[in-house]
């Protein structure tokens, strides 16, 4: 806990006075330009990641990037992607996996699991992710069938969010966006799933067009 004290001392001493007009903006309210879906692990910095600021972002953490299918059972994930969808308004929403997810290694060997009943039930969630992995690559190393599940998991969270109402309804309005990425811990890489060609491709690659729009914004800032 000292070394998160004295963090937090840096940041009101050194952080906040540079951005303190911001964070004043901020105090009356947020309007972030996506819903960011990402794994609890403590590896995945979305800030550093995204290179984004305070209140671009809307958070939802959990064990291996989750998201349960509607239900009327009220859940953390159900309730935050409803009020980032319906309340906030967000344009687009984000699932990202990553590489070494223990979620996802504990979703594939489920033996290993025993006393964890609690991690086992939410990792049911991921399973058809599992058996499509069963069925491409049951002969694959352990390592190429761990990153198909990475992938696979991120595209079955996408189809679980098509189930929520809010999301639903924006979806058919065309005024929301999903995306699927997956980082890459160790070579800082990201990928994104591109649907024309059915895998996912390097962000700059799939972004192209618009990351080059974007420059060509901040150009004409200048």
């Amino acid at each position: 806990m000292p070394r998160f004290a004295a963090g937090v001392v840096r940041f009101q001493n050194n952080v906040y006075p540079g951005k303190q007009d911001l964070f004043e903006e901020l105090s009356q309210g947020q309007s972030p330009e996506a819903l960011f879906i990402t794994c609890s692990d403590s590896r995945i910095e979305t800030a550093m990641i995204t290179q984004t600021e305070p209140g671009q972002l809307f958070h939802a953490r959990n064990a291996g990037n989750i998201v349960p299918p509607h239900t009327e059972h009220t859940g953390g994930m159900t309730a935050a992607i409803e009020y980032a969808v319906a309340v906030l308004q967000v344009p687009h929403i984000v699932v990202c996996g990553h590489t070494g997810c223990g979620a996802m290694n504990g979703a594939m060997h489920p033996e290993g699991l025993d006393g964890l009943d609690h991690v086992r039930k939410w990792l049911a969630y991921s399973k058809s992710a599992v058996d499509i992995v069963d069925e491409l690559a049951p002969n694959g190393t352990p390592e190429d069938r761990m990153q198909m599940l990475i992938e696979q998991n991120v595209l079955v969270q996408l189809q679980h969010l098509r189930t929520h109402p809010s999301v639903a309804r924006r979806l058919a309005k065309g005024d929301l966006e999903l995306h699927g990425w997956v980082y890459d811990i160790r070579t800082g890489d990201v990928s994104a799933f591109d649907a024309d060609q059915n895998t996912f491709i390097r962000v700059d690659a799939h972004y192209a067009s618009q990351i080059a729009e974007l420059a060509g914004d901040h150009d004409c800032a200048a």
